[in-house]
């Protein structure tokens, strides 16, 4: 699931918890005790998968699928090749007919933006250290020449009040100030105002996290006919750096309109395409008339990547557990109580004493969304080999760059390979594989943390669109004594964690598909390096997969489709939970 927050600073346990020396604690020590009695094994041989919706086949799939080896399948990256091209050898083996644009593949509009290392930026003959004083966020092919050109304060980037006019500023390097109390990355990717300025320089890379300045470095983005074109290049440089056009320490006090000496060298920037792919299978219905129509059963194939530093895996855990307990969906604490130090230190070394310190780099997405990706080919196992297919076509498709702002369900939905009018239905798995007692699995609109629990499952959206959905996957419940346990608490309206536009679900209910989105929720573990196979809860996650099953056989032999009876959103307009 895409986060609702910024994922910078997924070290800061470790950066902490490295500062405490290891004298255990009562309270903590039972915690790791607990910890450690839930964690499978680091690694598991795969086994031949059967037809049955099983644990032990979920298992071997996500082992395979969330290993270190896939570093994280980021969209963009060979890596995310690496984990699509085990979903298209599976499906292609369960005999699916293949339903994307190339085989099984529906390629993506993707491309990395770079700057040349011959760029080079100076001011009064000193050489300035990209990386360091400066760092171009590349939006476009495009080489600019430094010299001579004006550069001029532009404002506060805080306060639009301050800003000076578009005609001010064009063909000048503008330069804006940034407070201390604004988020540093507030300028990606730009601001219209400024779109004919030579540059932007922001003056806030003193405040962004190492992992952040990777990105900017280097980044991907998916461009399509609707993408706005790029404006200006945004180069984020120090304070210092600000500063010296105007001959000043920093730039903060000088005031708006003021022009300066202007810097020497070139920028070159590289756009260049970038891999990305959902993969896309089709069930044929029996039924000779209904079989034109889909249910669609989705999750999304990719997650965050790696981090360029190396945490000890455990501490980032037991931090996790005490102080950032929904993970990235967490506050970074700024301060830790003695309690929390002591917890933290204690669950650390019981962990330690289990199997010593491990340095862990790899976001593997074990849950997120490994565990939806894998349930959609069990499921999709299940369906063919069943003696009997369901009436109605079922539509696989694993979305790529969920996490990069659902990139893949926007184009599969914009670019649909079977006509979208002919979806009717999309059942959405996007983290189904936790739902513990001791998992925090969201916060509550009225104030106060949810907790998962025995067949603990959260249902989004639905019956946003169709009250016949909604009230057809409680009846499958039923019926198939799954045990399941549905939590609505994450669906209501205004809710402050807008889960209902955070997945590939909402890119269908925008063309007013009715939805589904099914996950046991939050965890410590979310976007963080501990979201690892060990910690699943198979047996869970084949409950949901056999619900999901279920509640898409049930639609797909409705001798209807199903009835949408609420307003159908704008598919141009804002996601509104």
């Amino acid at each position: 699931m895409s986060s609702a927050r910024s994922t910078a600073g997924l070290l800061l346990g470790a950066l902490l918890v490295a500062a405490f020396p290891g004298a255990a604690q009562t309270g903590g020590a039972a915690a790791g005790a607990r910890a450690a009695s839930t964690e499978l094994p680091l690694k598991l041989a795969p086994r031949p998968t059967t037809p049955a919706i099983t644990a032990a086949d979920l298992m071997t799939r996500l082992y395979i699928f969330a290993d270190d080896s896939m570093m994280g399948r980021q969209v963009g990256t060979e890596y995310n090749l690496k984990g699509t091209a085990y979903i298209e050898r599976e499906v292609r083996r369960l005999g699916l007919v293949p339903a994307g644009t190339d085989g099984y593949f529906q390629n993506l509009p993707l491309y990395t933006y770079t700057t040349d290392s011959a760029s080079v930026v100076r001011f009064a003959g000193q050489t300035l250290v990209r990386g360091t004083d400066y760092l171009p966020y590349p939006q476009a092919e495009k080489q600019l020449a430094l010299d001579a050109v004006p550069v001029v304060l532009g404002g506060n980037l805080a306060d639009s009040m301050t800003w000076i006019s578009a005609d001010a500023a064009a063909g000048k390097l503008v330069v804006l100030t940034v407070p201390t109390t604004t988020n540093a990355l507030r300028a990606v990717p730009g601001m219209s105002r400024f779109g004919r300025a030579a540059a932007v320089l922001i003056a806030s890379l003193d405040r962004v996290p190492p992992n952040y300045r990777g990105y900017i470095a280097k980044h991907t983005a998916l461009t399509t006919d609707d993408t706005p074109a790029a404006g200006a290049p945004t180069i984020f440089v120090t304070r210092r750096v600000a500063g010296l056009p105007f001959g000043a320490a920093t730039a903060d006090a000088v005031a708006p309109g003021t022009t300066g000496m202007s810097f020497q060298g070139s920028l070159i920037l590289h756009q260049s395409q970038a891999p990305g792919r959902n993969v896309v299978a089709i069930l044929r219905g029996s039924d000779p008339v209904l079989r034109n129509e889909y249910v669609a059963i989705g999750a999304h194939n990719d997650h965050i990547g790696f981090n360029h530093t190396p945490a000890d895996h455990d501490s980032v855990r037991a931090f996790d557990m005490v102080a950032r307990v929904q993970g990235a969906d967490s506050p970074r604490p700024s301060t830790l109580t003695a309690e929390q130090t002591a917890r933290i230190r204690a669950i650390t070394d019981s962990l330690h004493a289990l199997h010593g310190v491990r340095l862990d780099s790899i976001n593997n997405g074990a849950d997120d969304d490994g565990s939806g990706s894998v349930s959609v080919l069990e499921i999709a196992e299940a369906l063919a080999a069943a003696p009997v297919k369901p009436k109605r076509s079922i539509l696989f498709v694993w979305h790529t760059g969920e996490e990069a702002g659902l990139w893949g369900s926007q184009y599969f939905t914009d670019h649909p390979t079977v006509a979208r009018d002919s979806i009717v239905a999309q059942l959405n798995m996007d983290m189904v594989g936790r739902g513990a007692t001791s998992d925090v699995t969201g916060e509550l609109k009225e104030g106060g943390l949810a907790h998962g629990g025995a067949g603990y499952v959260q249902l989004i959206g639905s019956r946003r669109l169709s009250t016949e959905l909604g009230d057809l996957i409680e009846s499958v419940n039923r019926s198939s004594k799954l045990g399941l346990s549905f939590d609505y608490s994450q669906d209501a309206n205004g809710h402050p964690q807008n889960i209902y536009c955070r997945s590939d679900h909402y890119e269908y209910a925008r063309y007013g598909i009715p939805i589904v989105f099914v996950t046991t929720g939050g965890h410590s573990d979310y976007h963080q390096v501990t979201d690892e196979p060990q910690y699943i809860d198979y047996g869970r996650m084949a409950q949901v997969a056999t619900l999901v099953r279920d509640a898409a056989v049930a639609v797909a032999n409705l001798d209807h489709r199903i009835a949408v009876d609420k307003p159908k959103p704008d598919p141009k307009g804002r996601c509104v939970q």
